[in-house]
């Protein structure tokens, strides 16, 4: 379901910001873009809304595989009181790390389906968002001889890219020392 109002929208996000900002004393500045151009390479994810944050403290926002980014991000769609299945409608991105995250999601799901096919044995990725997981739900969903499954609970949640007549049990995903996004 599409945001009713995407201009109020924008507004309450850019209220939510100016304060978050004003009073973190964060040197940041941001752009706020209703229904914004995407190229094709980005077409698994098409945001009604684009927050693109930017300044001296943009180095903040990115530490930790991008946790304040995901943060602010976040506040936006509880501010906004977004359905789980309309999360994606709002997207937060710093210096370009989304579109770079999406880019490398996509050549370790090459690499991963190259591997899967020679070996005949699942892969398992490393935990990551709920988002992210569902970018590689969505690279994989028409593939004719692979399948992806998402394993594990919380911080540890990984999908695992299976060969489509595979019959074996997944087995669990080796511990992951960091969680990685």
């Amino acid at each position: 379901m599409p945001i009713a109002d995407k201009v109020a929208a924008a507004k309450q996000i850019d209220a939510l910001l100016k304060d978050i900002l004003h009073h973190g004393g964060f040197k940041l500045k941001y752009r706020i873009t209703v229904n914004p151009p995407f190229a094709p390479e980005a077409m698994l994810e098409r945001p009604d809304i684009l927050v693109e944050l930017a300044g001296p403290d943009s180095s903040l926002v990115l530490e930790r595989g991008g946790e304040m980014l995901r943060s602010l991000e976040h506040l936006a769609i509880k501010t906004l009181r977004l359905e789980q299945d309309e999360h994606e409608k709002i997207s937060f991105d710093c210096r370009n790390y989304k579109s770079d995250r999406l880019r490398e999601l996509r050549l370790g799901a090459e690499v991963a389906a190259e591997r899967v096919t020679k070996t005949g044995m699942p892969y398992a990725f490393a935990p990551m968002t709920s988002r992210e997981r569902r970018i590689l739900h969505l690279v994989f969903r028409d593939h004719q001889s692979l399948r992806t499954e998402s394993h594990g609970e919380a911080a540890d949640r990984h999908v695992v890219l299976v060969p489509k007549d595979y019959k074996g049990a997944v087995a669990a995903a080796p511990a992951f020392s960091r969680r990685r996004r």
